[in-house]
């Protein structure tokens, strides 16, 4: 007796001249971008490749929602804005369980394939680059490490001169009145934020106040969840490369291991974690 079930009546069949699901999502060139490089082929090169493959579509995704965030609040729209980051939370944490998949590499698989990445390194990722920027992690000299690529280093230069997500909050929180430090709000925008005594005040003032300044309060503790999944990100990356290859320097040139530890220390809002040190000493 068969036990195969009759395709339900009104299900597309015929893709002669309709759109398929491979169609729309253009599938078979997503599907054949993969190419393993190894001679002879090693069965653990595809993982590699795929890996960074996805995680650079859900940096795409990423840098989508923060600039659609960032422009929200420019425009006071903050509850919209949240909606944005709420989004970005979750495919923060799809990214930092993504590299359980590649942990399962282990040192002698991927020393099969190693030499055939020859120069190539996710150091060299543009559109990481992006997302620390739009977060505020800026730098000039890392934009030159695009010269090559004029359509990355397009994109990078844009937003190097532009107000961070974190720029445009602190704006924010001067149009609402608070009385932000003028030297935050007119500076050069392709420079980092470094921490501002002054700033400091105005958020200390919103937590001492939560009730009165909700939705701002709200979203610092976004920000800090935000701030927060992209270390546990950098630190699963850092454990994950010290598994497959221990202190080895990385394929582009970094110190690999010491560099990514060193990245543990930077931080996108100095402010939101400044005051919680005065909060909990309950003095200045």
């Amino acid at each position: 007796m068969s036990t195969e079930r009759p395709m339900e009546a009104g299900v597309q069949r015929d893709f002669r001249e309709a759109m398929s699901y491979g169609d729309y999502l253009d599938l078979d060139r997503l599907l054949s971008a993969q190419h393993p490089l190894a001679q002879p082929p090693q069965h653990d090169e595809l993982l590699f490749i795929i890996q960074h493959q996805t995680s650079e579509l859900w940096f795409k995704l990423v840098l989508h929602e923060l600039r659609a965030a960032r422009d929200l609040l420019r425009a006071d729209e903050l509850a919209a804005s949240l909606k944005g980051l709420a989004r970005v939370k979750h495919i923060q944490s799809t990214l930092t369980e993504q590299w359980a998949v590649l942990a399962t590499l282990t040192p002698s698989e991927y020393a099969q394939f190693r030499r055939f990445l020859a120069t190539s390194s996710g150091f060299q990722s543009y559109q990481y680059r992006a997302v620390e920027f739009l977060l505020g992690n800026k730098s000039a000299e890392m934009v030159r490490v695009f010269d090559h690529d004029p359509t990355a280093r397009q994109m990078l230069a844009e937003l190097l001169h532009e107000p961070s997500l974190y720029d445009e909050f602190i704006a924010l929180l001067a149009r609402r009145g608070l009385p932000v430090p003028p030297a935050v709000l007119d500076r050069d925008w392709s420079r980092p934020h470094t921490l501002d005594d002054g700033l400091v005040a105005v958020i200390r003032s919103v937590y001492e106040d939560p009730h009165g300044h909700w939705d701002i309060y709200e979203t610092c503790e976004e920000l800090v969840d935000l701030e927060d999944n992209f270390q546990f990100w950098r630190f699963r990356h850092l454990k994950t490369v010290e598994r497959v290859i221990g202190a080895a320097r990385g394929t582009g040139g970094s110190s690999g291991v010491p560099f990514l530890r060193k990245a543990l220390e930077l931080t996108f809002f100095p402010e939101l974690y400044a005051v919680r040190a005065q909060i909990a000493q309950g003095g200045d």
